[in-house]
């Protein structure tokens, strides 16, 4: 993936490459942990380096919901949206709704020529509904 994209393969995009495979929707600093166990002695700088060369790549996608850190997930170039937990934080991607990428037809698309739409569907995730209220 890493030559595809035209990137020199090194052990950190390796290691940065496969944490964000392992781990959809993971924060750099749950990244940076993960490297962390194959590649103790990398840098937090080293790790947002990578992640930057990732997404200007198309290797990786970062996200950001409203009112959190940025995330990065491996999924790319499907146009795909996300759902994000109220209450945990907790992120999940779906699926277009109708179609291919029905999104990508405005009704109004004011001369631009769109191809990407983000949809955030904010709710409560189903371990937060079950969870009994505490005071």
């Amino acid at each position: 993936m890493l030559r595809e994209a035209a990137l020199r393969v090194t052990r950190p995009r390796l290691a940065v490459l496969a944490a964000v495979h392992a781990h959809p929707h993971a924060e750099t600093d749950s990244i940076l942990g993960a490297v962390r166990g194959q590649l103790p002695a990398v840098s937090h700088q080293a790790v947002y380096d990578v992640l930057r060369a990732l997404t200007a790549a198309g290797l990786v996608r970062r996200i950001q919901p409203s009112g959190s850190v940025a995330r990065y997930e491996a999924r790319v170039g499907d146009n795909h949206h996300h759902v994000v937990c109220r209450s945990c934080g907790a992120i999940a991607d779906i699926d277009c709704a109708v179609g291919e990428t029905p999104c990508l037809t405005a009704s109004d698309d004011q001369g631009f020529s769109i191809d990407e739409a983000e949809v955030t569907y904010w709710g409560v995730c189903p371990e937060c509904v079950g969870a009994p209220a505490t005071r």
